[in-house]
């Protein structure tokens, strides 16, 4: 009996240490399969970004950071992107659009040059922001408005103007400067808008009494801020974001959101087609629009975000959003070219 008892407590023993020691393989399973869910799954990656959102790149080193994906990146209007584009039928060695005008991103979606991706971060988005078959969405919206030189404006007696009709007095000729809406996504948002707004024949009009003040057409979006920050010019119309707000730290200028109605565009992301790394592309698609992406993104640049969980900038207190025009992007993409060839026709380019 004593053997048989003695037998049976070297097995119980046996079994116990044998199930300790199950315990400390399986204790050592959640370091493997945290691991394999870490954010750093493409760690090494290197993204290639064709970039048109000024300060866009404070936030990538935060983004390399949790990732551990590399990301080299070019500014470029979208408008030169989309010609770039157009002349290489495609063929980019970049794998991400990031930011710029969306007139751009929607024709590049119809000639077949962006990868459709719906990010499970969507649901967080305001949906006037996004492609309905995810071909891009909204990081930031941008509304578009004044940017004026006061020195200047006093120097020649003037005050600054308040709404758009205010640009087309005589007082402001040769003090105003825009840019060329074929180049500067934001300005053909411009005058798409103001054609949804007012109706064809009066936005056309409209126009023409407006380049009566006007001498000079910049070649690029940043182009405006720039020669007003500097004194060349009263009065630039303009994209309003952080780098606007920036300039006026070093120079006497001050932003304007007009009073008959704010034009806007999404600053969108996409992912071109061709590209090599298209994961890594989707990740970076996620962060930047998940919460913590867009925060950091905000501190970058101050914008109002897409997701409507982030707070405005403190910058942007005073837009009033009643006054944003209840914008039709598709029709804005649609139109583009038709504009542009009314633009050319009745403006010319200067």
């Amino acid at each position: 009996m004593k053997k048989w008892i003695t037998v049976l407590l070297v097995l119980l023993l046996v079994v116990s240490l044998t199930a300790c020691g199950d315990q400390e393989i399986q204790g050592e399973d959640p370091v493997v399969s945290e691991e394999q869910n870490s954010d750093r799954l493409f760690e090494g990656t290197t993204l290639e970004l064709l970039v048109a959102y000024g300060g866009a790149e404070n936030a990538f080193d935060a983004f390399m950071e949790a990732t551990g994906i590399e990301i080299e990146w070019m500014s470029m209007s979208t408008g030169a992107a989309l010609s770039k584009l157009q002349a290489e039928d495609g063929k980019t060695t970049a794998d991400v659009w990031f930011g710029g005008g969306v007139d751009s991103y929607l024709n590049a979606r119809d000639l077949g040059y962006l990868e459709p991706y719906k990010s499970p971060e969507l649901s967080a988005i305001n949906p006037q922001y996004i492609d309905e078959d995810g071909y891009f969405a909204g990081l930031a919206l941008v509304p578009a408005g004044f940017i004026v030189n006061e020195d200047l404006l006093e120097e020649l007696g003037l005050e600054a103007p308040k709404t758009w009709q205010d640009l087309t007095d005589p007082k402001y000729k040769g003090e105003i400067i825009m840019a060329d809406p074929a180049i500067s996504g934001t300005q053909y948002a411009i005058v798409s808008g103001t054609i949804q707004e007012l109706g064809e024949d009066e936005a056309w009009s409209y126009f023409q009494e407006l380049d009566k003040n006007i001498d000079f057409y910049a070649k690029g979006g940043g182009e405006p801020q720039q020669k007003v920050a500097a004194g060349e010019f009263a009065i630039g119309v303009t994209a309003i974001h952080g780098r606007t707000f920036n300039i006026g730290e070093t120079s006497p200028t001050r932003e304007v959101f007009a009073e008959d109605f704010i034009p806007w565009t999404p600053a969108p992301v996409a992912i071109f087609k061709n590209t090599d790394n298209l994961e890594a592309a989707k990740a970076l698609v996620d962060w930047f629009l998940s919460r913590e992406g867009q925060e950091i993104l905000k501190e970058a640049d101050a914008r109002i975000m897409a997701r409507d969980d982030v707070d405005p900038p403190e910058e942007m207190s005073g837009l009033d959003r009643s006054k944003l025009l209840d914008f039709d992007l598709e029709r804005m993409g649609r139109e583009r070219e038709d504009i542009l060839n009314e633009w050319e026709e009745l403006i010319g380019d200067r």
